[in-house]
């Protein structure tokens, strides 16, 4: 980091949380350095095919037979994926008690990996599945089990990876594929325990997230466009209570209009300097 050159941007922040905890938002720019892809442009524009509609997961079984298919291939290469500097230097200032807490966008669990604690999972967890009839909770490599039983011809197949654990796979793979049913009550309504588009955030994550914003001093936004209304309408909270909301993300945001500052840099190597300056252990 010896080449590192602060911008007065940074060095607001720096003092910002020298004087008191903040929270801490993040998005799925902090996650491309370990190996998995966002979902948007510098413009916040998004790229790749439309995400899988909650309406059309329930109510179609092509769509579920689709979902698993390219799941089965992409899961794997989230469950590898390991912590990058921006998830270890979180964790830090966490331990050294730098942060009001942490709210995140992302469903690879890698906060938790990297030793982060209480992290509100705004979107939920791609490792857990639930079964949406009986209500049975399953961990993903369970089902990942199943999927490779039932499905060889899939198992040795090359896919570009998509967000979420997503992958690029073929129509035409597609057909004979199985999908996995629940061990319990045997429906095949299984679900990644994940905030679909067109489906609500858990009361209970909302609820959270909600007093930790009534109770936070600033909010900063790490790797996030804020396209999704449920992080945007977190930083308007923010800025309508009057307090300072300030972003590390390369390119636009939907909330560049509320920002104090912003700093476009990458964040696995602003945090790292921040826990550095603020002399984390």
């Amino acid at each position: 980091m010896h080449d590192f050159h602060p911008s007065a941007a940074l060095l607001e922040l720096c003092e910002l949380m020298a004087g008191e905890p903040l929270l801490v938002l993040t998005g799925a720019g902090v996650s491309t350095a370990s190996g998995i892809p966002g979902y948007r442009d510098k413009e916040g524009v998004r790229h790749g095919r439309a995400p899988m509609l909650y309406q059309d997961f329930v109510g179609s079984a092509a769509a579920r037979r689709r979902y698993w298919a390219r799941s089965m291939i992409g899961w794997p290469r989230v469950w590898q994926a390991r912590p990058n500097a921006a998830h270890q230097a979180l964790a830090r200032l966490a331990a050294a008690g730098r942060l009001a807490g942490l709210i995140t966008q992302n469903v690879d669990g890698l906060h938790q990996q990297a030793g982060s604690d209480g992290v509100i999972e705004l979107h939920g967890n791609l490792h857990r599945v639930r079964c949406l009839d009986c209500g049975k909770g399953l961990p993903r490599s369970d089902v990942q089990a199943l999927l490779e039983a039932q499905n060889a011809q899939l198992r040795d197949v090359e896919a570009a990876l998509a967000p979420d654990g997503d992958a690029l796979l073929a129509d035409a793979l597609l057909e004979g594929f199985r999908v996995p049913c629940c061990p319990c009550c045997g429906s095949d309504l299984l679900k990644p325990d994940v905030v679909f588009f067109g489906e609500g955030v858990p009361a209970e994550q909302a609820a959270a997230a909600g007093q930790s914003i009534n109770q936070a001093p600033a909010l900063l936004v790490v790797g996030s466009t804020l396209m999704t209304y449920s992080s945007f309408r977190l930083c308007r909270s923010m800025a309508d209570r009057g307090k300072p909301l300030m972003a590390v993300n390369m390119g636009r945001t939907r909330a560049d209009d509320l920002l104090r500052q912003k700093i476009e840099l990458p964040c696995e190597r602003v945090l790292p300097w921040l826990a550095g300056q603020l002399d984390a252990p």
